[in-house]
């Protein structure tokens, strides 16, 4: 009983000293959830009332998704998208944990300095190094194709580089000195020891990964054409909304289709995603 009361007044204190700071953190709850609400609730009213204020509409109806699904032909822009945030995705896991485990691990003359270099390739506008890409792919033959839409992403990332070295410097050396005892290579502690031990980095990277290219509008419209079944699902919503701007019912229903995929990936690897952001910091 007397633990309980000394515990009691803790927690009031503990709550009035920081109220403002969860006051602001459920603002930003609210203005975070806020557009997605309105998306949702347009997209599940009738055409009629499109305009209306209310939150709950007062007819539900689901025949907006199918008129989406219908008239943008999502099944070739899923695909597309689908696809090629998958290739980005394996190429982003692949060599960003490989350059991660050599930063992370083996030691050899100017690591540091390379590192640092490597870093500060994130400071260069994505703008800059258009031009240069685009006559690189031309002169491959490759415009007019997928490839220079996840080709990048298997050269690695510095982004991606920083966020696993940092996650393969918790884990402990001493894994990595027992297993070359053994006689393993590099390439096998690399593959059996730290990515198994780095699944919630891994996920990590993978979801930011995910998403960058399944939002990636602006390198589909340069190098793809604007034929609804050879681009991509960003670039599908942009010329939709040129065509119906006056279906907001529609529109509606067609973005929170393309946002699922990304909704359902990381409601199974939240835990993961979590504790690989939490970890990168430790060291």
């Amino acid at each position: 009983m007397s633990n309980a009361h000394l515990l009691k007044p803790t927690f009031g204190n503990h709550m009035r000293e920081n109220a403002i700071f969860y006051a602001l953190l459920l603002l930003g709850t609210f203005i975070m959830i806020g557009p997605f609400v309105w998306m949702m609730s347009t997209a599940l009213k009738v055409p009629g009332d499109q305009f209306d204020q209310r939150l709950i509409p007062q007819e539900i109806t689901l025949d907006n998704f199918s008129n989406a699904w219908q008239l943008m032909e999502f099944r070739h822009l899923v695909w597309n998208s689908f696809k090629i945030a998958a290739l980005s995705t394996i190429g982003q896991l692949i060599t960003c944990s490989m350059g991660a485990f050599v930063f992370a691990v083996v030691k050899f003359r100017g690591r540091e300095a390379l590192f640092v270099l490597l870093l500060a390739t994130l400071m260069i506008p994505a703008q800059m190094t258009v031009i240069p890409q685009f006559l690189i792919f031309r002169w491959l033959g490759l415009y007019g194709t997928a490839a220079p839409l996840y080709l990048p992403a298997f050269l690695g990332g510095a982004f991606g580089v920083f966020l696993l070295r940092q996650y393969f410097r918790t884990i402990p050396m001493d894994l990595m000195d027992a297993a070359r005892l053994d006689g393993a290579s590099l390439l096998s502690i690399w593959w059996r020891i730290y990515l198994p031990l780095a699944r919630p980095a891994l996920a990590a990277l993978a979801i930011f990964a995910f998403m960058s290219s399944w939002n990636d509008l602006f390198t589909a419209l340069i190098y793809l054409p604007s034929d609804l079944e050879k681009t991509t699902l960003p670039v599908g919503l942009s010329l939709f909304q040129r065509l119906y701007r006056a279906e907001w019912t529609i529109m509606m229903a067609a973005v929170l289709i393309s946002v699922t995929p990304i909704m359902i990936a990381f409601f199974f690897v939240q835990r993961q995603f979590i504790a690989g952001i939490a970890m990168t910091g430790v060291k």
